[in-house]
């Protein structure tokens, strides 16, 4: 069991708002698929609304109220991969062009947490900074340009 978990924070752009006709199918996918990570095996924990299922409400950029977040913690890389690539989370994740406008910044971004952290909302957009500002980092890095999990605990 390793002393870390892998944080993932990603961002979109809603192309129309969330209770228009053109979002309905999103919105219905939404609990199935979460309900799917919440399966998965190496799911740890996900972000949500307070009271809600999701994070759809949430809006942390002040500048754009159309940005949605999704926001969860894995054991392992390789867990999340796997959920994102290799489950039913594939066929929504093909159809983001119908519904997020294309984002041409880095809009995901994965580090390392001691195990038992939950990363808070403001904590997620650093990194995701980060990652914008100074490329992959061990402190802020993806899927194609990874870093292992830290040899030792945090201090």
């Amino acid at each position: 069991m390793s002393d870390f978990h892998l944080a993932q924070f990603n961002v979109g752009r809603f192309k129309y708002p969330i209770d228009s006709p053109e979002m309905a199918e999103f919105v219905a996918r939404l609990d199935p698929i979460n309900a799917l990570a919440d399966e998965a095996p190496g799911f740890v924990w996900r972000y949500t609304a307070e009271g809600a299922n999701d994070a759809t409400s949430i809006r942390p950029f002040a500048d754009d109220d159309q940005i949605a977040i999704n926001f969860s913690v894995w054991r392992s890389r390789e867990e999340l991969w796997d959920f994102v690539y290799r489950s039913g989370h594939l066929e929504v994740l093909r159809r983001r062009p119908e519904w997020f406008t294309r984002v041409t910044d880095s809009y995901l971004v994965l580090w390392w947490i001691p195990a038992g952290h939950e990363p808070t909302v403001q904590e997620a957009m650093e990194r995701l900074d980060t990652l914008r500002a100074d490329g992959p980092t061990p402190e802020a890095f993806t899927f194609r340009a990874p870093f292992d999990a830290p040899a030792a605990p945090v201090h």
